[in-house]
Parts: C-alpha cells; sequence; structure tokens
C-alpha cells in the first residue's frame, strides 16, 4: 500500500513541479508537458538503469502517466486559479516529490537485497534525478548541486530506511512529513551546505 502511495504522491508533486518551472520560462503547452513528465518519471528511470531494473517498466505505469497527464493539463490551463505564488509553490511540491520518491527508491532497493549505499543512491536518483533532469532542461542550475539542503535530505531519508529505523506503512508516512518538512525548513531559514570556492 505504501509503494503505491509515495508512487502517486511523488508523481503527482512533480509533475506538477515540472510543469510550474516550465510556465516559469514561458515555455508552450508541448514544452510543459514534456517538462512535466520527465520531472515526474526522469528520477526512476534513471535509478532503475543503475540498479539493473528493466527501463521497459516506466511503460506499465498508465495510470500514473495519466495522473501526471491530468495535473499537468490543470496546472497549464488553470494556474491563474489554482497557483497565484508559483515559486512558493513549486517550491513545496518538489519538497513533497523529493520526500516521496526518496523513500520509493530506498524501498525499492531494499526489496532487492542491495546494499547499504545501494539504497541511499536510489533514495537520491529517485528523489533528485527528475529535479536535476527539469532544472537541466530548463536552463537553470540544478538544485542538487547548489549549496541548499536539498538531495542530503533524500539520501538521509534513505539511510533511515535502510538501516530499518523506519518501518510499517505508518511510520513511512510520518519519514515522508519529516523528509519533505526538513526541506521546506532549508528553504524557509536558507540553511546552506559548506560551499568552498577556488578563487577569492
Amino acid at each position: 500500500m505504501a509503494w503505491d502511495v509515495f508512487s502517486f504522491i511523488g508523481t503527482a508533486a512533480f509533475a506538477i513541479s515540472g510543469a510550474i518551472v516550465a510556465m516559469e520560462e514561458e515555455y508552450d503547452i508541448f514544452g510543459v508537458y514534456i517538462l512535466g513528465m520527465v520531472t515526474a518519471f526522469g528520477g526512476g528511470a534513471v535509478r532503475n538503469l543503475l540498479i539493473g531494473v528493466p527501463v521497459s517498466v516506466l511503460w506499465d505505469q498508465q495510470f500514473l502517466f495519466g495522473v501526471a497527464t491530468v495535473l499537468i493539463t490543470l496546472i497549464f490551463f488553470f494556474s491563474k486559479y489554482l497557483l497565484t505564488h508559483w515559486t512558493r509553490w513549486g517550491s513545496y511540491f518538489d519538497a513533497v516529490g523529493l520526500g516521496a520518491f526518496a523513500i520509493q527508491g530506498a524501498m525499492l532497493a531494499i526489496q532487492l537485497d542491495m546494499p547499504l549505499y545501494a539504497v541511499m543512491v536510489a533514495a537520491v536518483l529517485t528523489g533528485a534525478g527528475g529535479g536535476v533532469i527539469r532544472d537541466l532542461l530548463a536552463g537553470r542550475k540544478p538544485l542538487v548541486f547548489k549549496d541548499e539542503i536539498y538531495a542530503v535530505w533524500a539520501a538521509i531519508a534513505g539511510l533511515l530506511v535502510g538501516l530499518g529505523v523506519f518501518t510499517g506503512d505508518w511510520a513511512l508516512y510520518l519519514l515522508l512529513v519529516l523528509t519533505a518538512g526538513a526541506r521546506i525548513l532549508s528553504l524557509v531559514f536558507h540553511w546552506k551546505l559548506p560551499l568552498r570556492k577556488i578563487h577569492a
């Protein structure tokens, strides 16, 4: 049950996030759909490549493709009424997607009996991969490469799942809230990772 819930939440959140970014960059309707879909499914596709899951599994998610299509359509045609502050809401949706997909990626790696490091990598790739592809296609510097605390939260979620700290559906839902909340708090309070420049 938790797997389906995280798949739905992550897909919905990242589809909306991708559509918002595309509209901020003034993409046409085709570009909005492409960026929304890539954000929603790109991270999972990259993860599957690295951990040995057939990429063709992606095309079995017809229901999720339908969910993403409906949400992108709503955002495109009704954004004036649904989202009055795109940047803020886009960050919130991105945080929720990050948490949901990070946990889902960790769950998949555990099901495949992979070691802890692989669980963490799967969490980061699933949680942040779609956002990285989205930002690159939008001509933006990916959040994961900035000094903002972003992919670290996905790695921590993967670590906690891999160590068995959070087990059971309700515990994983709590971890989703904590991970998304931590990402939002890092935005609100401008928490940063250490940064070193070569040139002064």
